[in-house]
């Protein structure tokens, strides 16, 4: 079952535990006693995470999570290994086998649900690039790579200098290939030049003051320039609220501050996996931006076209009738924009509907389709989301148009206004272009009804 936890525990009682643990967090949980079992389990129900004791009666926990890396089903399925012994040997033996985190009964809880907190949206945004360069690949648009990868820039930031150099001489032993570099903690956010972008940021968490590490954590992601980046958190092992804060946050990997001995090579593993899912995300992002630009990407605007859309439209709700999980299609249309042209001229039109999908983008996530199907006609799609949630999306992207003032080339200021319809996927067997033809009826119905307003499909009511 798409999104659920698989719980694979010989011990009924350790099972019965963290389902009431996982449910309480509302998760829906599947159970294995065995190996064979977790891995016919992982093969026909796709869990979105799997939670592994590696004591188990049939095979090795190491040997469970290499099969299920072997196959192209189940290979990016994210684990968490549960040991009972904090022993080093193990915890490496597990991450060479893919293990995403090991984690020492009894754990605790609050680190386990945010670190399943943050490989599950890993997974989901990992599942949905790949969802695009798959459309591509089908369109005849696939970007071809090759296994050639340059070293990796790695930065080392901690609050003391000769922590940051303790660091590089032990990671340094392990990953003798890549580029590791000690910078400051007050380094400018500037765009780095051309090429010389961190793959991996080591980060302590606190600097001059506590919590520096994950101020600084926030301010590299919202750049453009390093948003893509591995972020990796040091922190002592008994900063447990701070390791969950870093996860939530949005760190990809936790490290200890102490890299001495065996903990050298474990964040070394740890690093050169994240460095590894890094490249394939890179080169996924690549096949669709580079793959698309032509062929399949509106050139006025920038958006995604009629045709790339119907293709991923229909792939998306393959995948949602599939989970059952719900998705939400709008169609969207410029009020009055006849006028705009007619009084201004066209220049200024494409100028105003290059501002407005400028506006889409700042206003929706990076996982929403957004395409221009027509003149001034919009398409989005945002998948797993249920109908309020979709309202409320529309609603607050309707007044962003309505208060966002557009200075035309002339110099002039014009306003203009929003009108949406909605439909619901995902919840019932109904074909992609119906849902669009949903939608457009709403359009519609709320231009009919005094425009700049948001309607919703009848069905979609009922549903």
């Amino acid at each position: 079952m798409a999104g659920s936890i698989l719980i694979v525990d010989d011990v009924a009682t350790n099972r019965i535990v963290l389902k009431a643990k996982l449910s309480g967090a509302r998760y829906t949980t599947l159970q294995a006693a065995d190996g064979r079992a977790a891995l016919a389990l992982a093969m026909t129900e796709k869990p979105g995470l799997i939670l592994l004791d590696t004591n188990l009666p049939d095979m090795r926990g190491s040997e469970v999570i290499a099969r299920l890396r072997a196959e192209p089903e189940t290979r990016r399925i994210p684990v968490i290994a549960m040991t009972v012994h904090d022993d080093p040997a193990l915890r490496i033996e597990l991450l060479k086998a893919g293990a995403n985190e090991i984690l020492t009964k009894p754990f605790d809880e609050l680190v386990l649900l945010a670190r399943l907190r943050s490989l599950l949206r890993a997974h989901a945004s990992a599942d949905e690039t790949a969802l695009r360069a798959l459309t591509c690949h089908e369109l005849g648009f696939a970007e071809s790579f090759h296994d050639f990868a340059p070293p990796a820039r790695i930065a080392l930031i901690a609050h003391r200098p000769e922590r940051a150099l303790h660091w590089k001489a032990a990671l340094a032993r392990c990953l003798p290939t890549e580029r590791i570099q000690v910078l400051s903690g007050d380094m400018p956010l500037d765009d780095p030049r051309a090429g010389e972008v961190p793959d991996i940021f080591v980060i302590e968490a606190d600097l001059a003051r506590n919590g520096d590490g994950l101020r600084l954590m926030s301010e590299l992601r919202s750049r453009a320039v390093t948003r893509d980046s591995v972020i990796a958190i040091a922190t002592v092992r008994t900063a447990r609220e701070t390791q969950a804060t870093a996860l939530d946050l949005g760190a990809d990997e936790l490290l200890p501050c102490d890299l001495s001995g065996p903990a050298a090579q474990e964040a070394a593993l740890r690093l050169r996996a994240q460095l590894g899912q890094k490249r394939l995300r890179d080169r996924l992002r690549v096949s669709v931006d580079e793959g698309l630009r032509l062929a399949m990407v509106d050139p006025l605007t920038g958006l995604y076209n009629r045709r790339y859309a119907n293709a991923h439209l229909a792939r998306m709700s393959q995948r949602a009738r599939r989970t059952g999980r719900a998705s939400v299609v709008m169609v969207l249309d410029l009020d009055r924009f006849k006028r705009v042209n007619d009084s201004y001229g066209h220049r200024a039109g494409d100028h105003v509907l290059t501002a407005f999908a400028k506006a889409l983008r700042a206003n929706l996530r990076g996982a929403d389709l957004i395409a221009r199907i027509g003149g001034e006609e919009f398409l989005v799609v945002l998948p797993d989301t249920t109908l309020d949630d979709g309202y409320r999306t529309a609603e607050r992207l309707r007044r962003a148009i309505e208060t966002q003032s557009i200075r035309l080339p002339s110099g002039e200021n014009i306003s203009i206004t929003l009108s949406i319809g909605l439909a619901l996927g995902g919840t019932r067997d109904t074909d992609p272009q119906h849902l669009v033809d949903e939608a457009d009826a709403a359009l519609l119905n709320a231009k009919a009804t005094g425009r700049n307003q948001v309607a919703v499909a009848q069905t979609s009511n009922a549903a």
